[in-house]
């Protein structure tokens, strides 16, 4: 038999059959698991567990199960849940891959290193019928960006560093909207939020010159009062994953953007030597490179990922920005969206 393999992305993840097994594998910490939890924190309903090996350091909360126990709970589709550095597939994960593929699991992955590369993954599934979904390759010829004003609105999530909310905050803010009566769509630019929503661009995969591009490809003419919420990607600030902030500032055109942070990190993700920036930094970069292609650009609020706090803890933390930073602060994904939609509302 043939392997088949779909570009798992623009409607790529309505072929992706549900329920999910969420592959963690042996993901060093809850972070590097953030493609599980997102899974799990905004569609619980797809997944019916997780798969950890030896020596994981993440737990997203549902029942470990063996690739037979999820089998027989109905998966249809091993999803893996990890975003390591660079997007790798080990030879450890393979071994566990390829028995799910040949227990007739289709894989999907988000990852850079694409199932569809993998000799044994392609052989696998071609011997017995299954089939790999790569979620992260563009659907599309993007256009090179032009910059020309688009209708409609547009808000974007930026953060002081990768991983610090910037995806709850904008599927947290599109569900109040939403739930408010107000015309909001998420719009998906990372592997997470296509597997989430099952459209999207995944935009790190994008070459360079194009990225700008194909913001504006998917967030295009609107309702006047017709809201986008843009996932954000990376940060200005980190050397890695900079570029990519870029594209999404310029192509993204936003009308107002939420600035997102993360109060207990000592270095910046996957950098040691680099502290995270404060509020005010990034405000006033992020600031004046949004009013290039948008001149009426506002900052309007603060996301504050307050996992890691106590409930007072991150009360008072959160009343301490807002003191300081004279907009409000909230956790979108433990306190709710309210205050951030009342401040688009007065944009």
């Amino acid at each position: 038999m043939i392997a088949r393999i779909e570009n798992g992305r623009d409607p790529g993840d309505a072929m992706i059959e549900q329920p999910y097994l969420l592959f963690l594998g042996d993901a060093p910490d809850q972070l590097a698991a953030k493609v599980a939890q997102g899974i799990h924190d905004w569609r619980p309903d797809h997944s019916v567990g997780q798969f950890r090996m030896a020596g994981c350091g993440a737990d997203v909360g549902i029942p470990d199960m063996t690739l037979e126990e999820a089998k027989a709970a109905g998966a249809r589709t091993l999803v893996i849940g990890v975003a390591n550095r660079g997007g790798v597939i080990s030879q450890a994960w393979k071994d566990v891959l390829v028995k799910a593929l040949s227990m007739g699991f289709d894989v999907a992955s988000g990852l850079h290193n694409l199932l569809r590369d993998e000799p044994e993954l392609v052989a696998a599934a071609g011997a017995h019928g299954t089939t790999l979904h790569d979620v992260r390759i563009p659907a599309a010829e993007y256009p090179i960006a032009n910059g020309r004003k688009r209708s409609g609105k547009r808000c974007l999530a930026v953060g002081t560093d990768c991983s610090v909310g910037k995806m709850y905050t904008a599927l947290a803010m599109d569900a109040e909207m939403r739930a408010r009566g107000l015309k909001s769509t998420f719009r998906a630019t990372g592997q997470t939020g296509i597997l989430i929503t099952g459209s999207g661009v995944p935009l790190d995969a994008v070459v360079a010159d194009f990225m700008a591009g194909a913001v504006e490809y998917i967030t295009p003419d609107n309702d006047a009062d017709h809201w986008d919420m843009i996932e954000g990607q990376g940060s200005l600030f980190h050397v890695s994953y900079s570029g990519v902030t870029m594209a999404l500032i310029h192509g993204g055109q936003p009308d107002a953007l939420i600035l997102c942070h993360e109060p207990t990190r000592t270095h910046m993700r996957g950098l040691p030597d680099y502290v995270p920036p404060s509020l005010e930094r990034l405000r006033d970069l992020a600031l004046p490179i949004a009013r290039v292609a948008n001149p009426a650009c506002k900052v309007v609020g603060i996301s504050v990922n307050t996992k890691a706090l106590g409930e007072q803890e991150a009360l008072d933390y959160l009343a301490g920005v807002e003191a300081r930073m004279g907009l409000p602060a909230v956790d979108p994904f433990r306190h709710g969206a309210a205050r951030l939609v009342e401040a688009l509302e007065a944009v």
